[in-house]
């Protein structure tokens, strides 16, 4: 890759590529958010945990098929580097078709998997019936929820991301609408917050699938010999099967810190799953400078450029951690206004108040590793994601079986904080060996 190739990773191209996305990732926290504060209005605290344990089951779920939109956006950005555009409609076409067979599996086996999930961490008779009729109807979303994954990581690896904040802004949007008309107006409660979800998610993947139209012209989408050919499969599943260990670690770790505050009490549980969506704003917001970093980390990689590599990973990371800061500052500040606009349970608010500094920190803390999981995406360098994050997790256990007992929830909170940082840490450390893979294959400059 050439002084010219390197030139072109600018600050205006990352930002071009990053707004729409943390555009469109606010919103999915958002929604989170909003679903809490929908059912928070019931002014009790068993329906806010029941969204809360329900809406994490089901997001544990379809959350270990994750792999598919960082691996599909690792191998499409570096199948563009190297102008292969056969490969990048066949990529498409793959994940979509692996997302429905997963998806449909899914459905069939939803009683077995909502059991198993209450009998690792039970909650309170009431808090449970309710998320099991929540859980019972999300799980029809399925095959679209896990197809958007793979669309979207499509999207981003052609820095079509302005199409990507299209499908998160209209998806959600009706999420919203549905979720204030099913829960609010006709008084449908726990299953109404699950409806509107199910309505959207099936909306979406119509819309994803339009979006994404360039990939089934030309007649590529009927090359079965390209899209079926069994070495490039078997490279999709080499890369995707280490970023599901790393997403299975990642997601026990997040189900784990929810069902252990249930051990705290429903008023807690209700605390956590509110300061929780803090978490998720800030990793949503500022995964948007970590996909510029996948897709433009992929191209340079894919065109064997050891320099343009590291610029894009440099400007990308300088704008994640300076929104970090912001998020952080931001709530710092107006954090107790948002829990109270998030539940009229005085009692929650006092014990989310409580606790709001371990969120304030968490943009901080966690940014590193949410910058680093786009590079390492990018380069498809995911085994070594996967060991981090096993290392990582291995101190998250160790946290919990040191600090539970002496802090409580305080110590859940530290627990998770360390987690986030350990995960920086050694992606870090392997970042000298990504930019040694590249320089190995490098092509002269012109």
């Amino acid at each position: 890759m050439n002084e010219r190739d390197k030139a072109s990773i600018t600050h205006r191209r990352v930002l071009r590529i990053a707004v729409p996305i943390v555009l469109a990732n606010v919103t999915v926290p958002l929604l989170g958010a909003v679903d809490t504060a929908v059912v928070g209005q019931l002014g009790e605290a068993a329906p806010i945990g029941a969204v809360g344990i329900g809406a994490i089951i089901v997001t544990t779920i379809y959350g270990l098929f994750a792999f598919l939109r960082m691996g599909t956006s690792g191998l499409t950005s570096q199948a563009r580097g190297r102008r292969d555009e056969d490969e990048v409609s066949a990529l498409l076409i793959r994940s979509v078709a692996f997302a429905f067979c997963v998806g449909l599996f899914l459905v069939l086996v939803q009683t077995p998997l909502f059991r198993a999930a209450m009998l690792i961490a039970p909650a309170s008779a009431e808090v449970e019936a309710l998320a099991s009729s929540y859980v019972s109807i999300r799980i029809f979303s399925a095959p679209a929820a896990i197809a958007i994954y793979g669309i979207t990581g499509w999207l981003i690896a052609g820095e079509n991301t302005r199409a990507v904040l299209i499908l998160q802004l209209l998806m959600n949007g009706l999420n919203i609408g549905l979720d204030l008309l099913f829960v609010l107006v006709l008084d449908m409660g726990v299953p109404g917050v699950a409806w509107a979800t199910l309505l959207s998610e099936l909306f979406a993947l119509i819309l994803g699938l339009w979006l994404c139209r360039n990939a089934f012209m030309g007649g590529r989408w009927r090359n079965r010999g390209s899209i079926f050919d069994r070495r490039r499969i078997r490279q999709m599943l080499s890369v995707n099967s280490d970023i599901m260990v790393r997403s299975l670690l990642l997601q026990a770790t997040l189900v784990s810190f929810l069902f252990l505050a249930s051990d705290f009490g429903d008023v807690t549980l209700a605390a956590n799953q509110i300061l929780l969506q803090f978490m998720f704003v800030a990793a949503f917001a500022l995964d948007g400078f970590a996909f510029a970093a996948e897709a433009l980390v992929g191209m340079a990689f894919g065109a064997g450029g050891v320099e343009t590599l590291r610029r894009a990973s440099i400007i990308s990371s300088i704008w994640g951690m300076a929104a970090a800061v912001v998020i952080s500052l931001a709530f710092a500040l107006s954090g107790s206004l948002i829990i109270d606009l998030m539940t009229t349970s005085e009692l929650v608010r006092e014990e989310a108040r409580g606790y709001l500094h371990w969120a304030a920190l968490m943009p901080l803390i966690g940014g590193p590793s949410w910058m680093l999981d786009g590079i390492f995406v990018g380069a498809t360098r995911t085994r070594d994601m996967r060991n981090g994050m096993l290392v990582s997790t291995m101190l998250y256990c160790a946290c919990l079986f040191l600090l539970l007992p002496w802090l409580a929830n305080h110590g859940l909170w530290l627990a998770m904080l360390l987690m986030f940082l350990t995960r920086g840490a050694t992606l870090l450390a392997r970042y000298p060996a990504l930019e040694r893979s590249v320089a190995v294959n490098e092509p002269p400059s012109d």
